[in-house]
């Protein structure tokens, strides 16, 4: 393949090893400090008492139960319907603060009879104001002794755990009262009792105080005054100065930017950019075969969006879709599974298959076999996708038991596919990585090539062994360390190597277009990866400030995660560079000049818009502890996950796929194409907009409202959900979301499938 370059790429091979040294530094401050964190909640988790016992000493469940307890919760899939310490779903209720509020009644209701012999509701206002305090000093304090392993419950608590075993039976008898599950969905007596074991356990996590603290191992959290939970002075702390960190930071770059001017896609303030038509060279059988993983993209997001449609329709009307009970054969929990799981397949389908179209381009080498390769990974991809989604759908339905968690649905949000699958899916990425490698190894014997490719690779080659905290855990793990595992590749994995790794591809596709010069593309992905790594590595703890970590993790991660929103700022200046050299040198030739790739650009300038929104003001938004304390788990939560995940890594995974539709394609049918694909750009967009405005965003603040007035359980419980105004705002997602599937996600899906019918073979 032979190379477009700009006419001062032959100028002598640049250094880039202090750039090396820096990320280097980044790298390892932030993997010590996060490695600290993480080894130090195996210590901090709250403990699992061997056993909780009345008063008199008698048990009432053990440890072992706690434990049952949590495969329960795992195997019937209930962290897709609701909350443990607001990590999971929406559209059940936070599970450890409901318990917790049905505790405080009934340590109420049992305080106003032993003390003034009268029920709650005829107390005068001083004996109210008596049993208040007496509920919080008889629920603060920590009766677990290390000693003997044994948790002791107040009678009180007690009688709470035993009649919240029928208070939970009734919760699953119908689909109305749960937000979608099957009727009935939990019957056997044993597992009820198990599962409100587990409940109690995390419930009394968050109220009592850790030892030698005035506060409880989730830092308080839930936020419920009538159990003394109310947000700490280093929640208060830590907020207030991660916006110092903010601050300093966004100058310190900027400052950076000022006095070096070779900074950012500008070069070195070159004007020398050629204008961007198609990369020159012959397509490549493998890059060909490459056309059905497209098809599939497009397939697997419209399937991906249906579902999350019926799953917001389920908080709109949990009784019923339309009229009809579906939940018997497709209940809320599997459809919101199968919408974050297709989330990832479909994203990290076009980047393994941008990677592989990108590969021979950047070694100039079509390795022997490599489109048998691709075929085969491709079908192995296919097995994984459905083996996974159909054990997860007879894992949630009861029909896998005994290796429900090897081959049913594990449980786990976002990680709910079985192990089985986890390991064929590693396995898989394994071999991506070869044929990557072995396409691109050839380029390594060039030096002025060599820096790119192996910043190409090493960044491929993390997408694989960061998936690998996936398998650190299993049915039993202690809620808390998984926890911090599950993040590692939430947050590590997804929103940081693969944001290396798509800022690499890009840049190669902007030098081989001729956008930049190699040195110039090279400088962007080092300076990108530290500023990312600089705060992202670090910053993955903002997930962990209520989830039984210390304060250690919240000091760390509150001003670190701050800094994340410091490169989303200058990516979104970044864009309006793309849109400055298009511009300039449209009018320096005086001509108006077709953009092959003006599409691929265009996805480009949507990528950096929702990358400041989504991810930069309403991340930022519910990143500080103390929004984060009141919020997590409201619709504030999706409004950020929906804008950053589809506006930045989908948008991307879009850009990557029109990208390499065009470049594949004749003129002739590049014009059939790219009516779909222009429909679907602003389908997208518009929908989107609509999507988080209308419904998800005043949604989340009215819900954020209810927390402060009453607590986190009720904003979280059917009896606020199922109100005028919160169900008024779920159904305002449906002009968004026809928006969005109708015009966006259909002509999308229509170019992939039509790309491959076309372009499959040469013409």
């Amino acid at each position: 393949m032979s190379e477009r370059t700009l006419p001062d790429d032959a100028s002598q091979p640049v250094s880039f090893t202090r750039w090396r040294i820096a990320l280097l530094f980044v790298m390892v401050f932030g993997f010590t400090v996060l490695g600290i964190i993480t080894v130090k909640v195996h210590h901090d988790a709250p403990p699992i008492p061997g056993k909780v016992v009345h008063q008199s000493g008698e048990v009432l469940f053990t440890g072992n139960d706690i434990k049952a307890g949590q495969e329960v919760f795992l195997r019937h899939a209930l962290m897709d319907n609701g909350t443990i310490w607001g990590h999971g779903s929406y559209l059940g209720p936070d599970y450890s603060a409901q318990y917790l509020h049905y505790v405080s009644e009934a340590v109420q209701d049992y305080t106003a009879k032993v003390e003034f012999g009268k029920e709650q509701q005829y107390l005068s206002p001083p004996e109210r104001t008596l049993v208040d305090a007496s509920v919080v000093a008889t629920l603060k304090v920590n009766r677990y002794t290390p000693s003997d392993d044994t948790l002791v419950f107040t009678p009180p608590e007690v009688n709470a755990f035993l009649q919240q075993i029928d208070d939970w039976t009734n919760y699953f008898a119908r689909p109305e009262n749960n937000g979608g599950l099957p009727a009935n969905y939990i019957r056997d007596p044993a597992e009820l009792r198990q599962l409100v074991a587990f409940f109690a356990w995390t419930s009394w996590a968050s109220v009592a105080s850790r030892p030698g603290e005035d506060y409880s191992y989730t830092n308080n959290f839930p936020y419920d005054p009538s159990v003394g939970n109310l947000p700490t002075g280093q929640t208060l702390l830590w907020s207030a100065l991660s916006l110092v960190f903010l601050l300093g930071g966004i100058g310190a770059v900027l400052l950076a930017f000022g006095r070096f001017d070779y900074l950012g896609w500008g070069g070195e303030n070159d004007d020398s950019h050629i204008f961007p038509g198609l990369i020159p060279g012959e397509i490549t059988d493998s890059q060909r075969a490459i056309l059905k993983y497209f098809a599939v993209v497009g397939l697997l997001f419209l399937v991906q969006v249906v579902m999350g449609g019926a799953t917001a329709h389920y908080r709109a009307d949990p009784a019923s879709f339309y009229g009809i009970d579906i939940s018997d054969v497709l209940p809320s929990n599997i459809l919101r599974t199968w919408h974050l799981q297709l989330s990832i397949f479909w994203i990290a389908t076009a980047y393994v298959a941008g990677a592989l179209f990108l590969a021979p381009v950047l070694g100039e080498h079509e390795p022997k076999l490599q489109s048998f390769c691709i075929h085969l990974l491709f079908w192995a991809l296919v097995v994984v996708v459905v083996g996974s989604m159909a054990g997860e759908w007879l894992g949630s339905l009861q029909f896998i038991t005994d290796n429900w968690f090897w081959f049913g649905h594990q449980g786990w949000e976002y990680l709910e596919l079985g192990r089985f699958w986890q390991i064929l899916l590693a396995a898989g990425l394994l071999f991506w990585f070869f044929l990557v490698l072995r396409a691109v190894a050839p380029s390594f014997k060039d030096k002025s090539s060599k820096e790119m490719s192996y910043l190409f690779i090493l960044s491929a080659l993390a997408i694989p062994v960061f998936y690998l905290p996936a398998m650190f855990f299993d049915g039993q793990t202690h809620f808390s360390i998984v926890d911090t595992w599950r993040f590692w590749i939430i947050h590590l994995w997804v929103e940081g190597f693969f944001e290396l790794f798509v800022t690499v591809l890009v840049a190669v596709i902007l030098f081989r277009l001729g956008v930049v010069r190699k040195v110039t593309a090279t400088r962007v992905i080092y300076l990108d990866a530290i500023l990312y790594f600089g705060g992202g590595l670090i910053g993955t703890g903002h997930h962990w400030y209520f989830t039984g970590h210390t304060n250690m993790n919240m000091a760390f991660s509150a001003a670190f995660s701050a800094l994340e929103v410091v490169p989303l700022t200058l990516i979104t200046l970044d864009a309006w560079d793309f849109i400055k050299v298009t511009k300039n040198r449209a009018q320096a030739t005086g001509q108006v000049i077709s953009i092959p790739h003006k599409w691929t650009f265009m996805f480009l300038m949507a990528v950096g818009f929702w990358n400041f929104v989504g991810a930069g003001v309403f991340g930022f938004l519910i990143n500080l502890p103390i929004v984060s304390y009141y919020e997590m788990g409201t619709q504030l939560t999706p409004n950020h996950g929906h804008a950053a995940m589809m506006g930045v890594f989908g948008m991307l995974a879009l850009g990557l796929m029109v990208f390499c539709l065009r470049q594949i394609s004749t003129d002739v049918i590049w014009k059939e194409l790219e009516k779909y694909v222009r429909i679907s750009f602003w389908g997208l967009n518009i929908g989107m907009f609509l999507m988080l405005f209308l419904s998800l965003f005043p949604g989340g603040v009215m819900q954020l409202l209810d927390v402060l007035d009453n607590g986190y359980w009720h904003a979280r419980s059917l009896e606020y959900t199922g109100q005028e105004w919160p169900r008024l705002y779920e159904w305002l997602r449906l002009p968004g979301d026809v928006v969005f599937i109708v015009i966006g996600v259909c002509p999308i899906a229509l170019a992939g499938c039509l790309g491959y019918l076309k372009l499959r073979k040469p013409a």
